[in-house]
């Protein structure tokens, strides 16, 4: 039998990323290669990748980039396929890229529902479809984790913000990993979802400036909002062998919002 910290060691694993230049995940991208994962980010900006694989490799992680605009269905095939070239294979797939929109929903473009439907959900859709064929199916072993949002679980509190488009997609990310646990759980791979509450990022900046971090914070049972490190403990559960048994859930990493 392995011991906690075997089973939670990651030596000789692969990952991929996306949207792993910045935030969160560029903090799951550190989770993992600290465990010991060789980790290609992602993400649209190769001076926002090369400042973070700089980053990476100053930890002692063994990181690379690939640029790819994960909104062009064009981008996902090259992505994938020049990701197994430099990896080999992919263990760990990491679906993080997103975006999000605010305005009233009587009011909300339609360009701005496809571009967050687009980004949130097709794409995740087809990176996954792509990670699976070509390398997870075919080895009959993976470990893909989504992040949702608390906002997939729940509407916004009246007079705060509104991102209809943001909300649904999250929703439908949950359902997908659910769905795609059950169709793919006989190939040994495992599907999971973290919904992270408020943390400090280009994407919630927005909310953070209007409605005050402090704020926020005073909503969450452990009366505060996401850091640097939150997102570690629940990237490595999912990735690794301590979690071979956990698929088709999500977890709130919220300190407690969703849960009251």
């Amino acid at each position: 039998m392995r011991t906690p910290q075997q089973l939670f060691n990651l030596n000789g694993k692969t990952a991929l990323v996306t949207g792993g230049s910045r935030g969160l995940g560029l903090q799951m991208a550190e989770a993992l290669g600290e465990q010991g994962a060789r980790v290609v980010i992602s993400a649209r900006k190769q001076a926002e990748l090369d400042e973070a694989v700089a980053h990476l490799k100053g930890m002692g992680i063994d990181a690379s980039a690939i640029a790819a605009d994960l909104s062009e269905e064009s981008h996902v095939q090259p992505l994938v396929a020049e990701a197994i070239k430099r990896l080999g294979h992919i263990d760990i797939l990491v679906n993080n890229a997103g975006a999000s929109w605010g305005a009233p929903a009587e009011d909300y473009p339609v360009e701005a529902w496809d571009k967050v439907m687009n980004l949130n959900v097709r794409s995740i859709f087809l990176v996954t479809q792509a990670v699976g064929k070509l390398s997870m199916i075919p080895r009959k072993y993976g470990r893909i984790i989504n992040i949702s949002s608390i906002a997939g679980l729940a509407g916004n509190p009246a007079g705060t913000i509104q991102t209809v488009a943001y909300n649904t997609s999250k929703a439908a990310v949950i359902n997908f990993t659910r769905t795609l646990a059950g169709e793919w759980g006989r190939y040994g791979i495992t599907v999971n979802s973290i919904a992270p509450g408020f943390f400090p990022s280009k994407m919630t900046r927005g909310v953070l400036d209007t409605i005050g971090a402090d704020k926020l914070a005073e909503g969450a049972p452990l009366g505060r909002i996401g850091d640097g490190e939150d997102l570690k403990g629940a990237t490595v559960l999912f990735a690794s062998d301590a979690g071979k048994h956990i698929t088709g859930q999500t977890l709130a990493v919220d300190g407690g919002v969703s849960a009251v």
